[in-house]
């Protein structure tokens, strides 16, 4: 007959092993994920480059990840994606997606399709890109949404990576890498997507998830690293060497990827020339 002793060191074995076996499932999965983009339900940026397990998965320990190179088709019942830009109505759609990581609404469809010029006001200094709103109407009609929203404002720019790929991600008020607006909008200008030192790019966790959390690319080689997966909406004109000095200074507590060892936070982000 089992003693209550014995009876309680079986299950506290058992629970041993069954978180045990959870963390070797999690690292296994963690190992599949992408490098840039957005989990379901968090921002993944690149795929297939460097695994970052806990930028991927934000802060739940059960939250699965979501690769930009998954192949997986789509049931028949699966919610349709956002719909493309409408050069006929001048309109973009916006699907609810998920909590706010700061809750600012949704933006108008109408969009202007226009190119416009932002600055990001940031604790380094002034960094200034111009937007191209004729081939990513829907990216920077949301940017100038959530800018005159100040969604931005008192942000930090969560993600740096110095290997295989060379990008600083921003976007995130959270700063986990999991959080963001609340909606979801289609792909846009990835035919013959470029991502060369300067281009500003959306982060995803697949097609159709576009949010908020975005990045900067500062290294030359990226641009063969990358999959036409994410939609390049700018080119920044000013402050790139700030980025560059971010990078040199590496990751907090070393490695290729996590949050950047000198914060970079932005202050206020402005858009003109409204898209």
């Amino acid at each position: 007959m089992v003693s209550g002793k014995d009876r309680q060191k079986q299950l506290a074995r058992e629970h041993y092993e069954r978180q045990q076996a959870a963390r070797t499932q999690r690292e296994r999965a963690a190992k599949r994920t992408a490098a840039i983009g957005t989990t379901v339900g968090v921002l993944v940026v690149i795929g297939g480059i460097v695994a970052a397990a806990t930028l991927l998965t934000g802060g739940d320990d059960d939250a699965t990840t979501a690769s930009p190179t998954d192949t997986a088709v789509p049931s028949a019942s699966a919610p349709a994606g956002p719909k493309a830009y409408d050069p006929a109505t001048g309109s973009c759609e916006y699907l609810a997606d998920g909590q706010a990581a700061k809750d600012v609404g949704q933006p108008p469809a109408k969009v202007a399709a226009q190119p416009a010029t932002m600055t990001i006001k940031t604790n380094l200094g002034v960094i200034e890109a111009t937007l191209d709103g004729a081939k990513a109407p829907c990216t920077v009609g949301s940017f100038q949404f959530l800018a005159e929203k100040k969604y931005f404002n008192d942000t930090k720019c969560h993600r740096l990576t110095t290997e295989g790929i060379k990008v600083l991600q921003c976007g995130d008020p959270t700063a986990s890498g999991s959080g963001g607006p609340g909606y979801r909008f289609t792909d846009e200008n990835l035919d013959g997507a470029s991502y060369k030192r300067g281009v500003l790019a959306m982060a995803n966790s697949g097609a159709g998830t576009n949010g908020s959390q975005f990045f900067i690319v500062y290294g030359d080689e990226t641009d063969t690293a990358l999959q036409d997966a994410y939609t390049p909406f700018g080119t920044i004109t000013k402050g790139l060497d700030l980025v560059d000095k971010v990078a040199k200074d590496g990751v907090e507590g070393g490695g290729g990827d996590g949050p950047p060892k000198t914060a970079v936070e932005i202050k206020d982000v402005t858009i003109t020339g409204k898209s």
